[in-house]
């Protein structure tokens, strides 16, 4: 059973950081092999990408908002990938999820609206 389980979430004020991570269960055979990407979904909106990255070049593609203020990156040994968050702001604020490919490109993977395995969600909320 592939889990992919996010942390790192809270309530932070609008200028602050926040980084996320999303740790992989060993079951997911080789993490080498999968594009990772984070997703967010806000109130009555839908679900839009935020950032990719590619499992072998290391890759990466971002939303527009988030350029310049987000990073992800990848530990493959430690079978983790995060999301730093810097400058966020009040609309940063949703639910962000960990989505994971296998054998997908990093633009393809960034395009989709489905994914093979998703993680539950952690909740980003940017408020003062």
């Amino acid at each position: 059973q592939v889990q992919l389980v996010e942390s790192g979430g809270g309530l932070v004020q609008p200028g602050g950081s926040l980084r996320l991570s999303c740790a992989v269960s060993e079951y997911m055979w080789d993490l080498d092999y999968y594009s990772m990407g984070w997703f967010r979904q806000a109130p009555g909106k839908e679900r839009e990408a935020v950032a990719c990255i590619s499992n072998n070049d290391g890759r990466t593609i971002y939303e527009d908002s988030a350029k310049g203020r987000f990073t992800i990156s990848r530990d493959n040994a430690k079978n983790t990938v995060h999301l730093q968050m810097n400058s966020l702001k009040p609309e940063d604020t949703a639910v962000y999820y960990c989505a994971a490919d296998p054998f997908t490109d990093v633009q393809a993977m960034f395009e989709m609206t489905s994914h093979r395995y998703w993680g539950q969600g952690t909740q980003v909320t940017v408020s003062s």
